[in-house]
């Protein structure tokens, strides 16, 4: 131990006598920082990078990084760094709504991003997650995923002024940006890549690149093919007739963060884009980012290392800034890693998949499932609640779970797949299959909300479907994410197959235009758009004002009704009143007894209408039907 500590105290006077040299002395405030959080990043590089000769030298040249980055912070973001660490637990407020949109779909560009922000407010936005925008290859660039640059927006959208002085606004307005940070890889035509290709010293094992089949094919063994109608395996060939990693699309390259010097280079990217003002990073594919031969080289312990790691930085550097991760794997696996020292924020894939499975199956025993047991989050972080995202639903549930339940996870998969893509007689959903795997049957669903729920085929029970499916979201803590158009009733648009550049991927059925006839008709109680909006807002209204709505602490209540899912959300003090969630997935109106209701005392106030309930005399849940009810638990 002793040893372990003269190594770090001799390490941190090397980083900061590099980082003074390079940036100036350290003010009082990077010097507290820099003092707090060193030891930790200095224990993760050992670990990481201790057998390299250059792990040292990487580790004093991310912290001159840091402190050239804080040296140049606005003093404005300084300032929200600040109030972020005195309100730890800011995004957990029940005032926090999300929304999520793609800049060009949606607006056009930055400058219709910043038109929409009176509209945002109205609708109560406080975070909103602009899909990929920086610089990407013409054509297929799996909607902007394929990054070819993190300091460059796509020239289409507008610049990375524009984006600053966007994030400046939204703060003015109470709204936080969100931006994908696509960690895991970077397009083929990434100036890193390209210098890689061309073995430029420094740049030689940014990638991972081998001779020929020996090392892919050893690796292929263990590894998921990801994307089969792309590319098979996990490997694509180079023009030179080497191989390189590409776990998804073949122009998207696998980065190599066993090389100190890609942990650095990313490091610096980030703290860039903090500086811009995005205070939000959803950190894409985060299962993925390290490799091992003989293992799925998915969740492995040094992701969460490296995590840790630039969380380390950033508590630096850049302390208001965020990590939100994306991890679509078994339900344990995303959990992992959600924790204040990796990723404070984290998309609830399990929630979103099992709303879906309820309301087909007309049965919520899954979904009460994964909330009695699966929904606890580590104290400082919060759940992404979501309906539908820009991506396909694959149906992560626990295989365990469904066992319990005497379900066959796989035939349950398959009939939840044909159920939404029209192959099940008397369905009301309209999705669109991605990526249909011939030799597995592995499959996943695409479609907007509006569509998958049935208002599309006209089916009488859509409407409410979206409905409950958004009032458990926005039910169930951490932060509700609306997919902008959705609160309008969005349908699909399948004009995205008479375009060559999206033809091959049917996400794009769910990514459609800025819906702006829909938006026109929101005030519309005739229509669809304007009953799903004036439904939702109500519920985005009531939520805001419902304190017990805050955090993510849930308690299950069960009823004798399969279709309903019952939980009471007991705000921050559990002796005091509670709100009581109540929703039936079923086609057909459920009676809750006054037994089952029996613990909760006689009275309870209804959060959506205001009324009195009484208890003692049960409660009808309509069709599809939910209630919010505010009750005093009996001492």
């Amino acid at each position: 131990m002793t040893v372990l500590a003269d190594d770090v105290s001799i390490d941190r006077e090397v980083a900061r006598t590099r980082a003074e040299q390079a940036a100036g002395p350290f003010d009082a405030a990077f010097a507290r920082r820099f003092e707090e959080h060193f030891p930790t990043l200095h224990g993760l590089f050992r670990t990481l990078y201790g057998e390299r000769a250059d792990g040292s030298e990487a580790l004093a040249e991310v912290v001159a990084l840091a402190a050239a980055s804080w040296h140049s912070r606005p003093l404005e973001l300084r300032a929200r760094d600040d109030l972020r660490e005195s309100e730890p637990a800011w995004f957990e407020a029940p005032q926090m709504l999300g929304g999520v949109c793609y800049v060009d779909r949606y607006a056009g560009g930055l400058a219709g991003i910043r038109a929409q922000i009176p509209y945002f407010q109205d609708l109560g936005l406080t975070y909103l997650h602009l899909m990929p925008l920086f610089e990407s290859p013409e054509g297929n660039s799996d909607g902007g995923y394929a990054v070819s640059s993190y300091r460059r927006v796509n020239p289409a959208l507008g610049t990375m002024e524009e984006l600053a002085a966007l994030a400046a606004d939204m703060r003015l307005a109470g709204i936080s940006l969100v931006v994908d940070f696509i960690f895991n890889h970077t397009s083929n035509e990434h100036e890193w890549a390209r210098k890689a290709v061309a073995a430029e010293p420094g740049y030689e094992d940014f990638y991972l690149i081998f001779p020929d089949r020996t090392m892919p094919d050893a690796y292929e063994r263990t590894v998921r093919e990801i994307f089969p109608d792309d590319h098979p395996g996990a490997f694509v060939q180079l023009e030179d007739g080497r191989w390189i990693w590409a776990t998804f699309y073949h122009f998207q390259w696998d980065l190599n963060y066993a090389n100190p010097a890609v942990f650095r280079a990313m490091a610096g990217e980030m703290l860039f884009l903090g500086n811009q003002g995005v205070e939000i990073l959803r950190m894409d594919a985060v299962a993925f980012i390290w490799k091992r031969l003989g293992t799925a080289c998915e969740s492995l312990p040094e992701a969460h290392l490296l995590l840790r790691a630039f969380n380390a930085v950033l508590r630096m550097a850049a302390p208001g800034l965020l990590f939100k991760s994306e991890a679509i794997v078994h339900p344990d696996e995303v959990v992992q890693y959600i924790s204040p020292a990796e990723c404070q924020l984290s998309y609830n894939p399990l929630q979103m998949a099992l709303t879906w499975e309820a309301l087909a199956t007309r049965d919520a025993r899954l979904l009460q499932k994964a909330l009695d047991e699966r929904h606890a989050l580590p104290e400082g972080t919060a759940w992404v609640n979501y309906v539908r995202s820009h991506d396909d639903i694959g149906w992560t549930f626990a295989d365990e779970d469904a066992a319990a339940l005497g379900i066959d996870a796989y035939s349950h998969r398959r009939f939840l797949n044909d159920f939404y893509v029209g192959r099940v007689p008397g369905t009301f959903a309209r999705g669109v299959p991605f990526q249909e795997n011939p030799k597995t049957g592995d499959a996943r669903v695409t479609g907007t909300t509006a569509s998958l729920a049935g208002i599309e085929a006209g089916d009488d029970g859509g409407e409410d479907r979206v409905i409950l499916a958004h009032a458990l979201a926005l039910s169930t803590g951490g932060i509700p994410l609306l997919y902008l158009g959705d609160e309008v009733a969005q349908l699909n648009d399948y004009s995205y197959a008479d375009d060559p550049d999206t033809a091959g991927d049917s996400r794009w059925v769910h990514r459609p235009r800025r819906p702006a006839r829909a938006y026109e008709q929101r005030t519309d109680a005739s229509t669809p758009a304007g009953r799903v909006f004036s439904r939702l807002t109500q519920l985005i209204d009531v939520r805001r004002g419902t304190a017990e709505f805050a955090g993510n602490e849930l308690i299950p209540f069960h009823t004798p009704h399969a279709s309903v899912v019952g939980y009471q959300r007991p705000g921050r003090d559990a002796a005091a009143d509670r709100v009581l969630v109540l929703a039936n997935v079923a086609d057909e109106p459920v009676q809750i007894d006054a037994l089952t209701l029996s613990g909760l005392g006689a009275e309870a106030s209804d959060l959506l209408n205001g009324a009195p309930r009484d208890l003692r005399e049960g409660l009808t849940l309509a069709a599809h039907g939910f209630v919010w009810l505010r009750v005093t638990p009996l001492p």
